[in-house]
């Protein structure tokens, strides 16, 4: 499984989810997951060690292109990952809740 819908991912959202946004700063200070870890995609394989937890990683960006590429290095270290197909785009078009803010 490399990706999931936005509705299995409101499901596990709501279960706790560990959650990583690997979108721009500006982009996520405007709108994110509630709860989501920002780590930008070009930042990711060196800081994987500051992701908690052991579970599934739920990798969201604005659309699912680098939330993509965000699974694969994430899954490359050994840890099991899924890109969230239509991201934040799709996570706002569902009706979900957003946080703003939060980067620095």
């Amino acid at each position: 499984m490399r990706e999931i819908d936005i509705t299995a991912f409101a499901d596990a959202w709501k279960s706790g989810a560990t959650v990583v946004d690997v979108r721009e700063d500006y982009e996520y200070e405007q709108a994110h997951v509630p709860g989501a870890q920002w780590i930008p995609l070009g930042e990711l394989g060196s800081r994987l060690a500051e992701i908690p937890g052991a579970d599934l990683v739920y990798v969201v960006c604005a659309s699912g292109n680098r939330s993509l590429r965000g699974a694969d290095i994430v899954s490359a270290s050994g840890r099991p990952a899924v890109s969230v197909a239509g991201g934040t785009k799709g996570w706002l078009r569902a009706g979900h809740p957003v946080e703003q803010g939060g980067t620095r």
